[in-house]
């Protein structure tokens, strides 16, 4: 694979990552840092913008679909729905320092979007989050931890 096609898979995968479709970011960011034929800083790069931009598609949809959110077809169930409004409600944007977390992480960037949380403030907290854990990862994978 050539530059291009590592770094497009990698934001693609980090982008599916974020949103309820399956992604693993995590295993292919792993496997290129294992390859050491890519500048780390920029796979992280790649991986935190794709997931980024995923979970401001899903504040979009809870900002935009909210009246939606009854149908069969919306991204979230109501359990997922109920517990994610339920820490949102309690704890607030704070909660968003958890978008990383699988299965909660996704539907609290919905009711982000649901709850109107002010989208530069969403875009900061998310961004620190996503990306800290791209670099945890990277930490690890090289040994530094």
């Amino acid at each position: 694979m050539n530059a291009i096609e590592v770094y497009a898979s990698l934001f693609i995968s980090s982008f599916l990552s974020s949103t309820i479709l399956p992604g693993h970011s995590e295993i292919i960011l792993t496997a290129f840092i294992f390859l050491k034929k890519y500048p780390i800083i920029d796979l992280i790069f790649f991986a935190s913008i794709g997931n980024i931009l995923g979970s401001i598609l899903n504040w979009c949809i809870g900002y935009f679909l909210t009246n939606l959110k009854d149908r069969k077809w919306f991204p979230i169930n109501k359990s997922q729905l109920t517990r994610a409004s339920s820490w949102f409600l309690k704890y607030g944007k704070w909660t968003l320092f958890l978008s990383w977390v699988p299965i909660i992480g996704d539907p609290l960037t919905i009711i982000a979007g649901i709850f109107r949380v002010p989208i530069h403030t969403f875009i900061l907290i998310v961004s620190l989050a996503k990306t800290m854990r791209y670099v945890f990862i990277s930490l690890v994978v090289t040994n530094v931890f």
